[in-house]
């Protein structure tokens, strides 16, 4: 278990990445090799790559960012950037996103309609 000052070190740390991969996914016309080459730089902090993202089963995605630390908030955002990163390029992690999703609604013991809602688009 981290201690207090190591989790808000680590919260901080995870919440950057993510900032930084939600800037790069979030681009309205199809990424270069550049912006690519970005967001696999910015996966290695999590110890993925986009193969190894696409090899990984649900569980063992999920497994791995909680072993990461991630809290429920920054997993749901992960979730958004797999959805996102999915609309415009040939990769389709939208049921590793679902998956994540259903994770956050079944295991925070807290209903959420947002990820309620973005649990049953995925699904239509």
């Amino acid at each position: 278990m981290l201690n207090k000052g190591l989790r808000d070190e680590e919260k901080i740390r995870i919440d950057n990445v993510l900032k930084t991969l939600r800037t790069l996914v979030f681009v309205p016309y199809p990424l270069s090799q550049v912006q690519k080459t970005d967001i696999e730089n910015q996966l290695k902090e999590f110890g993925l790559n986009l193969e190894s993202l696409i090899d990984y089963s649900n569980e063992d995605l999920i497994t791995l960012l909680t072993r990461l630390h991630f809290d429920w908030d920054q997993l749901e955002q992960f979730a958004d950037i797999l959805i996102e990163f999915s609309k415009d390029e040939n990769y389709n992690f939208e049921d590793k996103a679902l998956a994540v999703y259903q994770y956050i609604q079944t295991e925070s013991k807290v209903f959420s309609f947002g990820i309620n809602a973005k649990i049953a688009l995925l699904k239509n």
